[in-house]
């Protein structure tokens, strides 16, 4: 039986994820001075940063339409899975179960199962949920044991960044609740986490990027449980050295199975802004 993995485009997929032909990027969009830009294969992260700083304005997201989700369930698979960002920061999720409800109502009786994720995390947590996915289908799992092992999986994931900046975080509404954000004239970096329920939280902060980059880690080993059996996923925005070097911090105090690193897409790029590092395990 084939199955399909939808990935908003929130998510990055990892170059062995494209060449695997099982995933497919559902795109989001972001509009910057009244111009609206894809999140797809034709995004130009350089090129986008630069529009982001020239502009006055702060850019939005807009998440993928139901019928852009309809389209990707019509594909002949019979098991469709699709991983959304958290629904407690965009409407993807909402988005791709209403496309699911009205797939189902459409097509009644044709077989095909399908499961919507809400990944309660964003960028590599949602990539993650994906490779959890399709180990779970290689494994031969039925459709409901990879559902209730994935579902397991996010529940088990944390996320953690520390940003440049968070004005677009803040401008767009996404730090609800946040009240000890410090003026960015003492360099003070906050270190955020996700919570269970998918939305933002503060952790600690520091004084310049490598001390809030060293306390992030900090937090990452103190909270990790099994981490042998867990894979390390980095995401950073324009700053390849600096994941590295995360890399290596965490990976000098923890054993992990696997860890890989990659640049991130459109909007993970819009909301970390330059130099931003995202780590979920």
């Amino acid at each position: 039986m084939s199955y399909r993995i939808i990935v908003d485009s929130c998510g990055e997929l990892t170059q062995r994820m494209k060449k695997k032909g099982i995933y497919e990027s559902a795109p989001l969009s972001m509009q910057v001075d009244g111009d609206t830009i894809v999140d797809d294969e034709s995004f130009d992260q350089k090129d986008f940063l630069r529009r982001v700083a020239a502009s006055p304005e702060c850019p939005k997201s807009s998440c993928p339409s139901p019928e852009k989700y309809m389209e990707l369930y019509n594909e002949k698979d019979e098991r469709v899975y699709a991983v959304t960002l958290s629904s407690e920061l965009s409407g993807s999720y909402n988005s791709a179960q209403l496309a699911q409800k009205l797939w189902m109502e459409e097509h009644a009786g044709e077989g095909k199962q399908i499961h919507v994720f809400n990944s309660r995390s964003a960028s590599v947590g949602e990539t993650l949920a994906a490779c959890k996915i399709e180990e779970c289908e290689e494994k031969g799992m039925t459709f409901d044991e990879t559902v209730r092992v994935v579902e397991e999986y996010i529940q088990g994931q944390n996320t953690y960044f520390v940003l440049e900046n968070l004005d677009t975080l803040r401008k767009n509404g996404r730090l609800t609740g946040i009240k000890s954000l410090v003026a960015s004239a003492l360099n003070i970096k906050p270190v955020m986490g996700s919570t269970p329920e998918g939305t933002i939280c503060q952790l600690g902060q520091a004084r310049g990027i490598k001390r809030a980059l060293a306390k992030m880690v900090e937090h990452i080993v103190k909270d990790g449980r099994n981490t042998k059996d867990k894979v390390l996923a980095i995401a950073h925005c324009n700053c390849p050295e600096r994941a590295r070097e995360v890399e290596r911090m965490i990976l000098d105090k923890i054993s992990v199975k696997d860890s890989f690193i990659v640049d991130t897409a459109g909007i993970s790029t819009m909301y970390a802004n330059d130099g931003g590092i995202i780590v979920v395990l």
